[in-house]
């Protein structure tokens, strides 16, 4: 690697880490882009003294992605996709809450908030929905098994989405699930008002299954998966999981969690999309 290819972190954005006195570099050069200020007039958690992220101006290859998330340990910034079909994010509608608060929240309770709510609104013959666990909410799966290593499968699902058209995003975090609540990523608000218990469950979903943030939406959000559930009855409980995250890819897809845990068993990614 010559000298040009290793560069400090450019323009402004040494702006989105609290320490601007620690060294960080780049093992690329960026397109054209800028931070992006969270919009003041858009309901916000706390008044944040720093940008949310950078964006890039246009949209970028799967392998720029991939060469920055090879380099986050040196840069300290984790490369998202995004999607900008819906809503721009250059517009700053975000909320972005601080990552102390994700260290608040826990996965299980979470869920087991998630899965009460649900159980005191339900009618009774809705429990079957949730067969084999119905009213009794499960906790979370046992991890998996990798496959492959988290890295190479994110990159490979990274190479597959971009050709989609979809910006870069940066967010200055230690892990790529952190993403989610210092972005201000708002695509659950109609399933949960906060960000960080978001980001609680995907850091789960990282040591886990060695789950990677690739992609946001406006409502959506795209992992990659390295440690998959392979057998029946671990993805029923994987599935009761995802429910609990976002009960619109049961409730508005295949309405069981036996039918959606075969939608993915063995899959090396998962996508989510709230309505």
């Amino acid at each position: 690697m010559d000298d040009l290819e290793v560069r400090r972190l450019p323009g402004p954005l040494p702006q989105l880490f609290a320490d601007d006195d620690v060294e960080r570099t780049l093992p690329v050069t960026l397109p054209p882009g800028d931070i992006v200020w969270p919009d003041p007039g858009f309901p916000q958690r706390q008044l944040l003294e720093r940008p949310a992220f950078w964006l890039s101006d246009d949209p970028v290859n799967g392998e720029l992605w991939s060469a920055l998330r090879a380099g986050h340990a040196e840069s300290g910034l984790w490369p998202v996709l995004l999607d900008e079909t819906d809503q721009p994010w250059a517009a700053g509608q975000v909320a972005p809450e601080p990552i102390d608060e994700i260290g608040k929240y826990h996965s299980g309770a979470f869920m087991s908030e998630v899965w009460a709510d649900w159980i005191e609104h339900a009618d009774e013959d809705e429990h079957d929905d949730l067969a084999p666990f119905g009213r009794h909410c499960p906790g979370p799966a046992p991890a998996g098994v990798p496959l492959d290593d988290p890295g190479a499968v994110a990159d490979r699902y990274a190479r597959t989405l971009a050709h989609r058209g979809l910006s870069l995003g940066l967010a200055a975090v230690e892990r790529g699930a952190d993403a989610i609540a210092v972005i201000g990523w708002q695509g659950a608000l109609n399933h949960n008002e906060w960000t960080a218990p978001m980001s609680a469950v995907v850091r789960g979903w990282e040591d886990r299954f060695g789950a990677r943030v690739v992609a946001m939406g406006f409502n959506t959000l795209e992992l990659s998966v390295a440690a998959p559930p392979v057998t029946v009855r671990h993805a029923v409980h994987v599935a009761a999981e995802h429910w609990a995250f976002c009960p619109d890819i049961l409730f508005q897809g295949p309405g069981t969690l036996a039918g959606y845990a075969e939608e993915i068993r063995g899959k090396t990614h998962w996508s989510f999309w709230w309505d």
